[in-house]
């Protein structure tokens, strides 16, 4: 059963989609943070007694995508985001909050870019290219009284 779950999520994406969780911009071999998480996700969710069946679904996706032919020449490894949901689950983080979660990690490198294309503005390469044009302020609403 596992085996064939596996073969069917890890299907050929279509032209122009990824498949969230594999492959990194800069890892081109196994993302060792995923490696790190995976473990640390299964000690978490171990050591506070909860069963999470999906752990082992990602466990066995891990093992179908490192000896699949489509990943191995694409490059697609696992990367940080793929085992960290398991452990902001664990933990009690709602769902909502996971990308959230996800932004404020990336954040001091976010801040360390922009100080350098600050610093080095003929550099080739800027991540991220966008440019806020939003509200600079906005006053907090409760979530129940959003529209």
């Amino acid at each position: 059963m596992m085996e064939m779950m596996g073969h069917a999520l890890l299907k050929k994406p279509k032209k122009g989609k990824k498949i969230m969780g594999f492959g990194h911009a800069v890892y081109k071999n196994y993302d060792p943070r995923a490696k790190i998480l995976g473990d640390a996700a299964e000690k978490v969710i171990k050591s506070l007694g909860i069963q999470d069946p999906l752990l082992e679904i990602a466990r066995h996706l891990e093992r179908e995508a490192l000896n699949d032919d489509y990943f191995i020449k694409r490059k697609l490894y696992p990367n940080v985001d793929f085992y960290s949901g398991f452990i902001l689950s664990a933990i009690g983080i709602p769902l909502d909050f996971f990308t959230v979660i996800f932004a404020i990690g990336r954040m001091p490198g976010w801040i360390a870019n922009w100080k350098e294309m600050a610093e080095e503005p003929k550099a080739s390469i800027y991540r991220p290219r966008q440019i806020y044009v939003g509200h600079k302020k906005r006053d907090y609403i409760p979530i129940e009284e959003r529209a």
